[in-house]
């Protein structure tokens, strides 16, 4: 009986491991996803302002830099045009797609996580969600 129970322990202790690991790896992956997209979006930010310095004293040219417009890009190969030129707008907007695709990321790392784990129920309900939220990106259109 007692080294039944000690296998069992042991056991215990493997699996709390396992979930420790994927704890830190998600923990990780969410921390520096919303750090680089800060450093993105505050230093495209910056640059916009480096750049068009009469953003701060004409108030017209600010309601140009906030208001949408032909300068914000609103496709990738507009953003990757941008990027290309080191446009500030560019980069503040890859700051942005980046912190949204931050937690989608995270949803398909927890697949391979539960996968990992051993858990079939929550990699088919994780699965499921990553496929939602793939087909709302493929499925969504703005007018």
């Amino acid at each position: 009986m007692n080294q039944r129970h000690s296998h069992q322990a042991v056991s215990e202790t493997r699996v709390e491991e396992k979930v420790r690991k994927v704890e830190l790896l998600i923990s990780n992956l969410l921390r520096f996803g919303v750090l680089a997209s800060l450093v993105l979006i505050v230093g495209g930010t910056v640059l916009s302002f480096a750049h068009h310095s009469e953003y701060l004293s004409q108030e017209m040219s600010f309601q140009h830099f906030v208001e949408p417009s032909g300068a914000v890009p609103h496709s990738l190969a507009g953003l990757a045009t941008g990027l290309r030129a080191f446009s500030g707008t560019a980069i503040a907007v890859l700051g942005i797609l980046l912190l949204i695709a931050t937690p989608v990321v995270r949803v398909g790392v927890s697949i391979f996580a539960f996968i990992y784990q051993g858990d079939r129920l929550y990699t088919l309900i994780t699965a499921t969600v990553f496929c939602l939220l793939l087909m709302s990106f493929v499925l969504g259109k703005v007018e």
